[in-house]
């Protein structure tokens, strides 16, 4: 006669099922690699996609720093240098997949002066390099990284300190003027994120194939806007209106925010032109980089012109905004990389479109419509505005 009361059947618990595909495919493909491939041997001449991610003058030596972007290893065998063999060392015999590697060619280079550098591989491919005007390559000391820290500041944290002064005019403007101003923010940052993607899709293109090339810079647009569509949601529960709109100060958070990641993009940008000595520092380009960029402190303030924010709240804004371009130039001299700017310049475009869609529902006039006389003369105003100050910075 059975127990009237049977032992329950213990059950396995619910993530050891979900564990068991992974467990199956990593042995799976552990096999495969142990084995090497059974039946799928190579044949034919290996794939050799090598890229240059920067070049270094040194007195005597010019430094190129390389990437295997193929799926095989990829040997140097000779440099030549304006059609000329040169003598050469490197880190690194071979370079793997992924791999980087340092070659240092003996060449007495004249301040000035261009050549054409070309890295013969042991299949007979080539990996060109151009230098178009020799600089030495600034050393990376302490005058170094604070004269960077000095350009971050000039262009990116005091313009939009200036920019953001206009707030008490914007606050005793009529209410139409207000959204005529958003409007002309909104052009700002249209702006703004179209140079982003050109710029990221570049850098893209010279140098960070290996890691999707433009896709690596639509993927940072793509998670920048679902972040801030993430941080919005979070900032409506404390701070929305009756009528589920996001306040004037979250606006300008995610303005600042948006604004902040091009400029960290910008900064790499500087940093690394600065780094390999094409960035000819002066009066011209930081007046140019000042007037571009003071309207980015008026996108910030414009989304709170009928509100008053503490002066302490305006500053964190700014700092949020600007000081990224300190951090980028600092990156980018010491430790640039296309795929890195890539898709931190796509991290800024995508926040600024998720900012335009978060501004446009305010500058709905009194009929509902968004795009009316006055708010398509601020859009045109804004695009001009930044495109003709844009004409005054040369990198």
């Amino acid at each position: 006669m059975e127990s009237a009361t049977a032992t329950p059947q213990r059950e396995r618990p619910g993530w050891l099922l979900g564990l068991i595909p992974v467990v199956l495919l990593a042995l799976a493909i552990g096999a495969f690699v142990a084995l090497d491939a059974p039946g799928l041997e190579r044949n034919g001449i290996p794939v050799e996609d090598v890229s240059v991610d920067r070049t270094v003058l040194e007195p005597g030596v010019i430094e190129v720093h390389l990437r295997n972007d193929g799926p095989d290893p990829v040997q140097i065998r000779q440099a030549i240098v304006n059609d000329g063999f040169f003598t050469f060392s490197q880190s690194s015999e071979t370079i793997g997949r992924l791999g980087r590697d340092v070659v240092k060619i003996d060449y007495p280079w004249i301040e000035g002066e261009a050549y054409e550098v070309s890295l013969l591989t042991a299949t007979g491919g080539t990996v060109p390099a151009t230098v178009e005007v020799a600089a030495e390559t600034p050393s990376p000391d302490a005058g170094f990284f604070g004269l960077l820290g000095l350009i971050g500041l000039y262009v990116g944290v005091i313009p939009v300190a200036i920019g953001m002064v206009w707030l008490p005019w914007l606050r005793r403007s009529s209410r139409e003027l207000v959204r005529f101003l958003l409007a002309l923010t909104v052009g700002l940052l249209a702006f703004l994120g179209i140079d982003a993607l050109l710029e990221g899709i570049e850098f893209a293109g010279s140098g960070a194939q290996a890691f999707g090339g433009a896709a690596l810079v639509w993927l940072g647009a793509v998670a920048a806007y679902i972040a801030l569509a993430g941080i919005d949601a979070a900032l409506k529960k404390r701070t929305a209106g009756a009528d589920g709109k996001s306040s004037g100060g979250t606006l300008a958070l995610l303005v600042a925010i948006g604004i902040g990641l091009h400029n960290l993009g910008e900064g790499l940008a500087i940093g690394s032109a600065y780094a390999i000595g094409s960035l000819a520092l002066g009066a011209a380009l930081i007046v140019g980089f000042a007037i571009h960029n003071t309207t980015e402190g008026l996108a910030i303030v414009a989304p709170v012109a009928k509100e008053k924010p503490s002066l302490r709240r305006l500053v964190v804004l700014g700092l949020i905004a600007g000081s990224p371009a300190i951090l980028g130039a600092l990156i980018g001299a010491s430790a640039f990389n296309p795929s890195l700017a890539a898709f931190m310049l796509g991290l800024g475009a995508g926040a600024i479109a998720q900012v335009v869609v978060q501004i446009a529902p305010s500058l709905r006039d009194g009929k509902g419509q968004l795009l009316n006389g006055l708010t398509a003369a601020g859009l045109l105003t804004g695009l001009v505005l930044m495109y003709a100050t844009g004409l005054l910075i040369t990198v």
